[in-house]
């Protein structure tokens, strides 16, 4: 690999590295500086960039072909749905309004104005902060490429995050749920979530071959997500504690005996049409369900025929860690059901059910060294 230095008429210093053939053409990229170490030093880091195998990227880069790059040198490292997140949230807010932008000269006033122009569009704090946090890496790994002098996204504050007050439902509210959805063609997946706390994607990727209703009992090994072709796909979950087996209560497995009843009623009733990819919650022809199809067309329903307030549907692994917790259940336990990958998650998340604990505690302490 050739590289070449010299030095302009106007005294700037330019370096050049041949990096291959293209239809019969040169292709060098180049890197210029005030001084001749500054350009050495850069040859330096595009010398080793190609010994070891990575992209040997030019001064003139932009700030979409450096997240290109960026992002498929990182897939290795990243849980194919972290890398389609990543994916998306780039395409559809960074890189339209970015994407033109030179690496070298991003600054954090282009950072600023795209969190504020991108929340006057209506994008959530979340989602923003979420973009802050992806750009924030990748202009992590640009700066130990020496593609860039400064992470940009240190000096720029993302919008605060207003923590939205949790809803769950009272043992009352959850037992309305319950007697609404009895017949319902979900009926188990909402009394798994209330007695579980299973995530939605973890609820929807759940396999026959993962429930054991003999022994009372279910492995959390998948989560649904759609990927950024578009397609719904399993992937392994988050983290080693989301891995889990779940024991089940007699209501969770007599609803999941009347799913799998009625499911084979339905692939009946679809013949060759009926897709079986083994799942335990389909859409009509057996394939993946939709979540937003899910909370849409038939969560939102259902609280309403029950009289029940607007939740989120992630709100009934809320009710599921409330209720436990309230029953005393210890916190050890609840976290391994939920698949916290540690118990101090569960505490800081559930930290208005612990006041009572806490006086239940003191008031069995009480009671025993009375009797004394």
């Amino acid at each position: 690999m050739r590289s070449y230095l010299y030095q302009r008429k106007d005294g700037r210093w330019v370096g050049s590295v041949h990096v291959g053939h293209k239809g019969g053409q040169r292709l060098r990229k180049h890197y210029y500086g005030a001084t001749r170490q500054e350009v050495a030093k850069k040859l330096t880091v595009a010398l080793k960039a190609h010994q070891d195998g990575l992209p040997v990227v030019a001064e003139r880069q932009t700030v979409k072909d450096f997240l290109a790059s960026w992002l498929e040198n990182a897939k290795p490292s990243l849980r194919d749905q972290t890398h389609s997140t990543y994916e998306i949230v780039l395409r559809l807010h960074a890189v339209p309004y970015l994407g033109h932008h030179r690496l070298a000269r991003l600054s954090p006033q282009h950072l600023q104005d795209l969190y504020s122009q991108r929340l006057d569009a209506g994008l959530g704090v979340q989602s923003v902060r979420k973009l802050h946090a992806i750009l924030h890496g990748a202009l992590k790994q640009a700066l130990r490429w020496n593609l860039v002098a400064r992470n940009v996204a240190d000096l720029v504050t993302p919008p605060r995050d207003h923590h939205k007050e949790m809803k769950t439902l009272d043992v009352e509210q959850a037992k309305q749920l319950i007697d609404a959805a009895r017949g319902d063609r979900f009926e188990a997946l909402y009394v798994l979530a209330l007695t579980t706390g299973l995530r939605q994607g973890e609820l929807l990727a759940l396999r026959w071959q993962d429930v054991d209703l003999g022994d009372g009992s279910l492995r959390v090994v998948g989560t649904l997500y759609r990927s950024s072709k578009g397609l719904l796909t399993i992937a392994e979950p988050k983290t080693a504690g989301s891995r889990r087996q779940v024991t089940l209560g007699s209501l969770a497995v007599d609803a999941l005996a009347r799913q799998k009843d009625n499911q084979a009623a339905q692939r009946l009733l679809c013949g060759a049409a009926w897709e079986d990819h083994g799942l335990v919650f389909t859409n009509e022809l057996g394939r993946p369900m939709e979540a937003t199809n899910l909370r849409r067309r038939f969560f939102q329903p259902l609280l309403e025929r029950a009289g029940l307030p607007g939740i989120r549907f992630h709100d009934l692994r809320h009710t599921a860690a409330t209720l436990l917790l309230g029953e005393g259940v210890h916190p050890k336990i609840v976290s391994e059901r939920l698949g916290h990958s540690r118990v101090g998650i569960t505490l800081d998340l559930y930290s208005h059910v612990t006041p009572t604990m806490q006086r239940e505690a003191a008031a069995s302490v009480d009671a025993v060294l009375r009797d004394r």
